[in-house]
């Protein structure tokens, strides 16, 4: 059995470590349906807000009226919402929001990506899907 130099292994090391997180990346399109958009109203069940990207569980109906639990993950780190002028505290479990123009997952789960979060109750709006929203 042939033995491999210190070299080999750690040029394959490298490589590992590089190659590695690019395969953990994904882009939006090939979650979310870009051509469909969707409103809903909801309350609140849970915030994760953590690294690499936050998300915002709610309690709101699909298309049949049954009430689900929906996911809207934003796609941005805690610190670029931070200097949007968000923090962790503007929304709370149990605030009821309204979701605008989230897209869809392709397969249909729920689970929605972008969109704008407004305080049902301010009406301020406090999360910013994409850079095209202005906020």
């Amino acid at each position: 059995m042939a033995r491999y130099s210190p070299f080999v292994w750690l040029v394959s090391v490298v490589l590992l470590l590089t190659v590695v997180p690019v395969l953990a990346h994904h882009s939006a399109s090939s979650v979310y349906n870009p051509d469909k958009k969707i409103t809903l109203k909801g309350t609140v069940t849970r915030l994760l807000w953590a690294n690499p990207h936050i998300a915002v569980y709610f309690d709101a109906p699909n298309a049949e009226g049954k009430v689900v639990n929906w996911e809207l993950g934003d796609g941005q780190a805690p610190n670029g919402l931070y200097r949007k002028g968000w923090r962790k505290e503007d929304l709370k479990v149990g605030d009821v929001v309204i979701v605008t123009d989230a897209t869809t997952s392709w397969d249909g789960s729920y689970h929605l990506g972008g969109g704008v979060i407004t305080n049902a109750a301010t009406g301020k709006k406090i999360f910013a899907g994409s850079k095209d929203d202005g906020l």
